[in-house]
């Protein structure tokens, strides 16, 4: 379900997932992670969590839009009112997505600008942020929220371009297109440790690399990487008709995410700063 939890005690660190999945119990015991089976869907599932991490990492995405609630992330306060049963973490970090500020019409955005969801999504990572950060202001826990872009994986399944290139999906001609952003999966991982330790307390960062390409530029660049022809261009006007909902959503947002915070507050240099530097890596 997302959740990773660390507690810290003399022999080190000691880090425990929680997982909904049986069948994933192995898997993680073999990578010397300690299971704990729960389901943030089911709340009453969750008290051995209570008081059992120093350290707790929440990526668990809101569930879909199937209530009459459909701006509301009910798992992230089933996860957070666990929490309140007993003694409190030191700390928490919450992924959310970058789609919180909405279409910013390509303008650079730091974590000062104000929330503007487009989509139910988004509005529920907005709900998500704001129990977080409510959590930390009541509790003192340190919290610390990280909104993500995309991010890409070149040795998982589906982590790259490369399987949306050779259906020949089109993107946005140069006049229509939209800025996006990237973060290679290696490089989050260690923000996300990072954040555990030297995120300052109810603070907001933007987890993403250097780089400022439009998206039909990154999907041109993938594929001058792995030597295949560039994707088709369209008009907005066609792509309306010929593109599913989901991948439209986020053409018709476009901004350039400032990650000055991330940089100087928790010391994080990128092991990949560009997706030129991070399509083809194998790590």
């Amino acid at each position: 379900m997302g959740l990773r939890v660390v507690r810290q005690g003399g022999r080190g660190l000691r880090v425990l997932a929680l997982t909904s999945s049986p069948e994933r119990v192995k898997t993680l015991r073999e990578t010397g992670v300690t299971p704990i089976c729960g389901d943030l869907d089911q709340p009453a599932t969750l008290r051995r969590l209570a008081g059992l991490a120093t350290r707790v990492l929440h990526l668990a995405p809101p569930p879909g839009d199937s209530s009459d609630q459909w701006w509301r992330d009910p798992r992230t306060q089933a996860l957070l009112r666990t929490l309140r049963l007993r003694t409190a973490p030191a700390a928490l970090v919450y992924g959310s997505t970058s789609g919180v500020y909405g279409d910013c019409a390509g303008q650079l955005v730091n974590e000062t600008r104000a929330v503007a969801p487009h989509t139910p999504r988004a509005h529920r990572r907005v709900d998500a942020e704001r129990l977080v950060r409510h959590y930390g202001r009541a509790t003192g826990v340190r919290t610390a929220v990280l909104r993500i872009p995309g991010i890409y994986a070149p040795d998982r399944e589906g982590g790259t371009p490369r399987a949306r290139l050779l259906k020949r999906t089109p993107v946005l001609r140069a006049q229509d297109d939209v800025f996006t952003n990237h973060i290679h999966a290696d490089d989050l991982a260690r923000a996300c440790m990072l954040a555990l330790w030297r995120a300052w307390p109810q603070r907001v960062y933007n987890a993403c690399d250097d780089a400022q390409l439009k998206m039909g530029d990154y999907f041109d660049l993938a594929a001058d990487l792995y030597g295949m022809p560039r994707p088709p261009r369209v008009a907005r006007t066609d792509a309306q008709d010929t593109l599913p909902l989901m991948l439209l959503s986020f053409m018709g947002e476009s901004r350039r995410l400032d990650n000055t915070r991330i940089r100087r507050e928790l010391r994080l240099a990128w092991r990949y700063p560009t997706p030129a530097t991070g399509l083809l890596s194998k790590t």
